[in-house]
């Protein structure tokens, strides 16, 4: 029987991003999604997670386990961190988007820097790191970069080639500094391409994401069989 995941999504744009990345490696995948398009809104107006928020990340989760998924994808870092307590309540696994990249960027350097637009997103994602390495007994530095400039061009003005503008200008400004260049959201990921001219690795939650969810749902199928 084919296996059935279910991303939890903030945004139309993971939505689409995600669903076309889990079809070309994972075509015998059923993907149920979850879109709370009000996640992200209360998250930035709150300024970080509530109780409220939480529980809706929770309720969702259970939701999917109980439609038969086999696995949870949360996709948006925003919300990260409710996931650590949906993992609790659940008895199905619950990958966060990020976790992967969070431990490519303390395997590949010890000074990594953070790229974000949203405060929301990038603070969970500093942590993230962090706390990989601290899991790992790695000593690293990790510093974070917030260009609200850039979220603002992009929401307010619709103006996709001034975020991008902004954004690259910035990571060349810093990149001399740092081992690591980690970019927070996954709307980032088209910077990627325009920054192939510098060496270090740069880091973005979506490929590493999916290619993990193919690892863990082979694992559990070898499980099983």
């Amino acid at each position: 029987m084919a296996k059935k995941v279910a991303v939890i999504h903030t945004s139309m744009v993971t939505y689409e991003s995600l669903n076309s990345m889990i079809r070309n490696i994972m075509p015998e995948v059923e993907v149920m999604n979850i879109v709370d398009d009000r996640l992200l809104p209360d998250v930035r107006a709150n300024d970080g997670l509530n109780e409220d928020i939480v529980r809706r990340i929770c309720g969702y989760g259970m939701l999917a386990e109980g439609a038969g998924a086999n696995l949870i994808l949360n996709a948006c870092s925003s919300v990260g961190e409710a996931a650590d307590v949906l993992r609790n309540l659940i008895s199905i696994p619950c990958l966060k988007i990020d976790e992967p990249m969070a431990e490519l960027a303390v395997e590949q350097g010890c000074r990594v820097a953070v790229f974000g637009t949203v405060k929301t997103t990038l603070e969970p994602s500093t942590r993230l790191i962090r706390r990989t390495a601290c899991e790992k007994g790695k000593e690293i530095t990790v510093d974070s970069y917030l260009c609200q400039e850039a979220f603002e061009a992009l929401t307010i003005e619709r103006d996709q080639n001034k975020h991008n503008a902004l954004l690259k200008r910035l990571i060349r400004e810093k990149e001399k500094d740092y081992d690591v260049l980690v970019l927070a959201q996954a709307s980032m990921a088209v910077l990627i391409p325009e920054l192939k001219d510098i060496e270090k690795p740069i880091l973005n939650s979506p490929d590493s994401g999916v290619q993990r969810v193919k690892e863990m749902l082979e694992a559990l199928e070898a499980y099983e069989g």
